[in-house]
């Protein structure tokens, strides 16, 4: 495809509310394989079991294009820029509150508006290139997206393994859409890091055993969404107010200085996400759940993990006036809700007894 049809391919992308467009080749890199080799066999993957799974082939999938797609040629790498235009830790430094990952806060989930905006992307790149086949993909299918962003040029892997950009900082959603076309690539991005460390200080739960590894039990968005059971107390303690996901590396990255707020209104956040009060999540039955969440990412979390999330950041607060509310989830009907119930309520009471003293939320890395 000569470099005309290729700009207006990018051109066209970045008219329907695509941020970020590259190209990279549909092959196969050892090393992204190896990657996710050496993670599994660490175990840092913990209950994410779809992470090893094999298809057909009895091969993972996952850093290996053309097991989706045989006769891809070529993947264009697309970034929506969601930078908040607010402070993404203000919610983390009020105990009152529950802090919610950026990510989550929009009234609808990303998937479904991004999906949307592929689709008919796509349907435009068949109709005018031929396109004799493609598949769209946002962050639901066994591909390895930040290995393949950074491939395209959009931007490279940060020591805490997620995308960085030079344009919008820690602030993209990825997606995909490989093709048959045969499209020059895009040349890599080069890693931009240096010696800066502030991604891995920033984390409150020691989740990077190194620069550019990622022991995924011990990071609090695999933690308050990923992980099913009771969360250990060593780590509860850590997780201060988080209760769906955590923005605390993205945000510590200082190639966010030059990313600029979103202007995409589906990115907007909900007013009751930016800062919900404890205290009343805290109240919320099945059918409240559903209801308040209905559209968001977080309603796929389920009440259960949900209201566990609540009970640990109202442990860490230290606000002994919410024991009361504690005290009647200790019969709830869901075992997991029940049990981190007793374990806030002791929490709590062990802090009321020691005056504070022993704060578990002004103690976390995060505040620092």
């Amino acid at each position: 495809m000569n470099k005309v049809a290729r700009e207006a391919i990018r051109q066209h992308a970045l008219n329907q509310g695509f941020d970020a467009v590259g190209f990279t080749s549909a092959h196969s890199d050892p090393k992204d394989h190896a990657a996710l080799a050496k993670f599994l066999k660490k175990n840092w993957h913990g209950d994410m079991s779809w992470m090893a799974e094999v298809g057909y082939s009895n091969v993972n999938p996952r850093g290996k294009p053309r097991a989706l797609m045989p006769e891809a040629q070529t993947i264009i790498v697309l970034g929506s820029n969601y930078t908040p235009s607010d402070d993404p830790m203000f919610a983390v430094k009020n105990p009152k509150v529950g802090a919610i990952s950026v990510y989550a806060r929009p009234k609808r989930d990303y998937h479904y508006t991004i999906k949307k905006r592929l689709k008919k992307f796509g349907r435009w790149l068949v109709k005018n290139y031929a396109a004799k086949g493609i598949k769209v993909f946002v962050d639901t299918a066994p591909i390895m997206e930040k290995p393949l962003a950074a491939r395209s040029g959009i931007g490279w892997q940060g020591k805490h393994t997620n995308l960085v950009s030079r344009d919008f900082g820690s602030w993209l959603f990825l997606s995909e859409v490989f093709t048959t076309l045969r499209i020059a690539p895009d040349l890599p991005e080069p890693d931009h890091c240096g010696s800066c460390t502030a991604c891995m200080d920033a984390c409150p739960t020691d989740a990077f055993p190194a620069p550019y590894q990622l022991d995924a039990r011990r990071c609090i968005s695999y933690l308050t969404i990923e992980h099913k059971a009771m969360i250990a107390p060593s780590l509860m303690t850590k997780m201060g107010n988080h209760i769906f996901g955590c923005d605390d590396c993205l945000t510590a990255c200082p190639w966010n200085k030059f990313a600029m707020v979103t202007k995409d209104p589906v990115f907007e956040p909900r007013e009751d996400l930016s800062s919900p009060l404890l205290s009343k999540l805290l109240k919320l039955d099945d059918d409240a759940f559903r209801s308040k969440f209905a559209g968001s990412s977080i309603k796929r979390l389920g009440r259960s993990r949900f209201i566990r999330n609540v009970l640990i950041a109202v442990a860490n607060s230290g606000d002994h006036n919410l024991i009361s509310t504690v005290e009647l989830l200790f019969q709830d009907t869901d075992k997991l809700v029940a049990k981190t119930a007793n374990w806030a309520h002791a929490q709590l009471s062990t802090l009321d007894q020691n005056k504070g003293s022993d704060n578990h939320f002004n103690n976390n890395k995060s505040q620092n």
